[in-house]
This record gives structure tokens, C-alpha cells and sequence, in this order.
């Protein structure tokens, strides 16, 4: 199935402003041309990545880099739309995506979740210190390694979370809720689109 890769931004968008009034501007593309050109996406403003285009004698065309642009600011105004929930209001916005990171994980090493977050060893050590502090997580020593921590979510850092997560899914549902049936029917077939997006990128920064 063929469809207009602007119908993926624009529903995006759709939810966003029902979220947050700023508009988002539309885009054009096709699903077919998804895996052919390159893909240059700054996500959550924390990695950059940069896809190889499966022609390389092919220039990516202007079309294609504002496709790329205009996915970016898209996608980036949902997730933010998205991070602005009450159930975390105390902590900060590094705070409650590493807490997140960790009780999604269940237990998770120190090197692995500063890999994962993109942080520094300092930076994550004061973040989870924190955490530590507010009873959301606790660390260990690995038995058989002392230098390998554990961080591992308490009960009242995996109940914060299934809150938040909560809170951000009656969001998208209100947001939603403004769709026509075709949008939605359309937004449903995007959503694949968006998945093979995500995989692409993660099989690229590892």
C-alpha cells in the first residue's frame, strides 16, 4: 500500500495541537521511498543519526530533506507534548526519563543505562543518586564484580511510571478522539512507517 507520507506528519501534528496549539507544519513523500534515501533525524535532542541511502549515486532530493526535517519537528513536539504529564512534576526532565529507562528494564547496569540515555557516568551517577534519595530506585553491587552497579526500580518508582504512562496515554486517546475515522484508519497504516523509522535508527547507533 502506496499512500502520501504527509498523512504520517499530519496526524502526528493532529495529536500534537490537541495537545499543545502550535502548529505543525504538513509534509510530502511516499511510503516507497521510506527505505531508499537517507535518513538524518535528531531525536529527543540527543542523537544524530545518519542513514545510508541504498543508492549512493543518488543525491537526496530537496523533497526528501524537508520530508526528513518536517518528520523531525513533528515527532519531536508529540514527544514533548507527551513528556508534560502532573504524576512527575518533581522531578526533572533528565530524572524522570532515567527513572522511566530503569523501571521499564526492571534492573539495568549502570554502563548499560548511561549507554542507553546518552549521559555521562558523572551526570547519570547525580541523576540516579537522586532517584535514590526520593525511594524511586536502589543500587547494588554485582556479587561477582564490585566495580558493575545495578540500578533496579522500587515498587514506588514502577507504580510513578505506570502513572505517567498512564497520563500519556489518556493524551494521545483525547488527542485521538479529534480524528476522523479516516484519519485514523490512515494513521493506523502509517504506524508501521514510524516503526521501521525507529528500527532503523536504533540498528544504526548500535
Amino acid at each position: 500500500m502506496v499512500f502520501n507520507g504527509s498523512q504520517v506528519t499530519k496526524f502526528i501534528g493532529d495529536a500534537t495541537r490537541a495537545m499543545n496549539p502550535r502548529s505543525v507544519v504538513p509534509i510530502a513523500g511516499n511510503r516507497a521511498a521510506a527505505n531508499d534515501f537517507a535518513v538524518i533525524c535528531l531525536l529527543a535532542s540527543k542523537y544524530l543519526y545518519i542513514g545510508v541511502m541504498s543508492d549512493i549515486t543518488r543525491a537526496t532530493t530537496e523533497k526528501e530533506r524537508q520530508l526528513t526535517e518536517h518528520l523531525r519537528v513533528a515527532l519531536g513536539r508529540l514527544n514533548r507534548s507527551l513528556r508534560l504529564t502532573h504524576a512527575d512534576r518533581d522531578l526533572s526532565f533528565s530524572q524522570r526519563e532515567v527513572l522511566m529507562a530503569i523501571a521499564r528494564a526492571g534492573s539495568l547496569r549502570l554502563s548499560d543505562l548511561a549507554r542507553e540515555e546518552g549521559l555521562n557516568s558523572t551526570m547519570l551517577s547525580r541523576i540516579v543518586a537522586k532517584l535514590e534519595a526520593g525511594g524511586m530506585v536502589t543500587r547494588t553491587c554485582d556479587p561477582k564484580d564490585a566495580r558493575v552497579i545495578h540500578v533496579t526500580a522500587t515498587p514506588e518508582g514502577v507504580a510513578l511510571r505506570e502513572r505517567i504512562r498512564s497520563e500519556r496515554t489518556d493524551a494521545l486517546l483525547f488527542a485521538l478522539s479529534r480524528l476522523s475515522k479516516k484519519e485514523k484508519q490512515a494513521l493506523s497504516d502509517a504506524t508501521p512507517v514510524l516503526e521501521t523509522i525507529v528500527a532503523t535508527l536504533r540498528d544504526r547507533d548500535e
